[in-house]
């Protein structure tokens, strides 16, 4: 049965998951919360991903907060999410927390991968 953790609150610089303060950027991969180096959509690059890439199947698509505003991630994310085989979501980091709450309590597959504001 999964365990996903929850995202109770946001902003300051980090996010609360499941009672705990997590300062920074946050990468919630197979149901565990780790520091995501990403601090602003300037500094997103495709090696980000990389323990995403290497979850496999595990993963179907990427939900990224973009950060206090919705963005359009760069092309190279973008195009190279796609080339291997991820579908992608983005949007506020605050509107992504919420949606990865209950993306995660309907079982979806995804990572979550939001930049802290």
């Amino acid at each position: 049965m999964r365990q996903a953790p929850s995202i109770d609150a946001w902003g300051g610089g980090g996010f609360r998951v499941a009672g705990l303060w997590r300062p920074g950027s946050l990468l919630i991969l197979d149901d565990v919360a780790q520091d995501w180096s990403v601090a602003s959509l300037g500094d997103l690059a495709l090696d980000a991903f990389a323990p995403v890439f290497a979850a496999g199947s595990a993963v179907e698509f990427v939900l990224l907060g973009t950060g206090l505003n919705q963005a359009l991630p760069p092309r190279e994310i973008r195009e190279g999410l796609r080339a291997r085989g991820l579908g992608l979501e983005f949007m506020s980091s605050e509107a992504a927390a919420r949606s990865y709450n209950v993306l995660a309590s309907e079982g979806r597959r995804m990572a979550a991968a939001l930049i802290a504001v």
